[in-house]
């Protein structure tokens, strides 16, 4: 069953996305629901989509890791100020 959304546009914006629509040959309407739908596959709502994107985001990056004692070590060796191996 579709429903019938009413957005309110001050008359710059509406001309300004019905020339958007214009160009790529779309109805606003149809404009209006394409951009809705890109917008929420960018930024989901679910909650698996919140939970994901911090992951996403850190696997991007290249760490250096170690055994957890070993790390211990060399942040206490930087500590005090030895050389580590």
């Amino acid at each position: 069953m579709s429903k019938r959304l009413r957005v309110l546009l001050g008359e710059p914006e509406r001309r300004e996305i019905q020339r958007a629509a214009r160009a790529q040959r779309m109805t606003v309407p149809e404009w209006a629901r394409q951009a809705l739908r890109t917008a929420l596959r960018r930024d989901p709502v679910s909650s698996a989509g919140r939970k994901i994107k911090p992951v996403r985001a850190a696997v991007r990056y290249s760490f250096p890791t170690a055994d957890i004692e070993e790390m211990f070590s060399q942040i206490e060796s930087g500590y005090l100020g030895e050389r580590g191996s």
